[in-house]
C-alpha cells in the first residue's frame, strides 16, 4: 500500500479487483473521502477481456490521478460543491495534468 499526503491528510492508495471490491464493477477506481483511500482496479482479469485497455499501466495512472484529484478537491473544502465531483472536469484535469506539469516545468513556474 502506498500513502500520499493530500493537503495534510494521508490517503492510502490501494489496488483491488472486482472480486474483492464490488464497487469496481461499475468503475475503474474511486475515492472514499470518509476512509481516506483511493482505490484503483488492478485489472487482473483484463487479459480475458477483449475490450480492455491496451496500455493498462498508463490507464491505471490516469485513474489514480483522477481519484487523487477528487481527494484534493475534498480536502481543500470543495468536496461539497457539485462541480468538484463532476466527472468531466475531474477527468479533464487527470488527462491534462502531465501536459500542464510539463508546461509549468518548461516555463519555470512550478515552485
Amino acid at each position: 500500500m502506498k500513502k500520499v499526503n493530500v493537503l495534510g491528510t494521508i490517503y492510502t492508495i490501494e489496488e483491488r479487483n472486482e472480486k474483492s471490491d464490488s464497487r469496481l464493477k461499475e468503475c475503474d477506481g474511486y475515492c472514499d473521502k470518509t476512509l481516506k483511500v483511493c482505490v484503483v482496479n488492478n485489472f487482473v482479469d483484463a487479459e480475458n477481456d477483449l475490450m480492455a485497455q491496451t496500455d493498462l499501466n498508463g490507464h491505471k495512472k490516469k485513474v489514480l490521478r483522477h481519484e487523487l484529484i477528487h481527494a484534493f478537491l475534498y480536502e481543500s473544502g470543495l468536496g461539497e460543491n457539485s462541480w468538484a465531483w463532476n466527472e468531466e472536469i475531474v477527468d479533464w484535469i487527470a488527462y491534462q495534468f502531465p501536459k500542464l506539469a510539463q508546461a509549468f516545468k518548461e516555463a519555470g513556474c512550478l515552485e
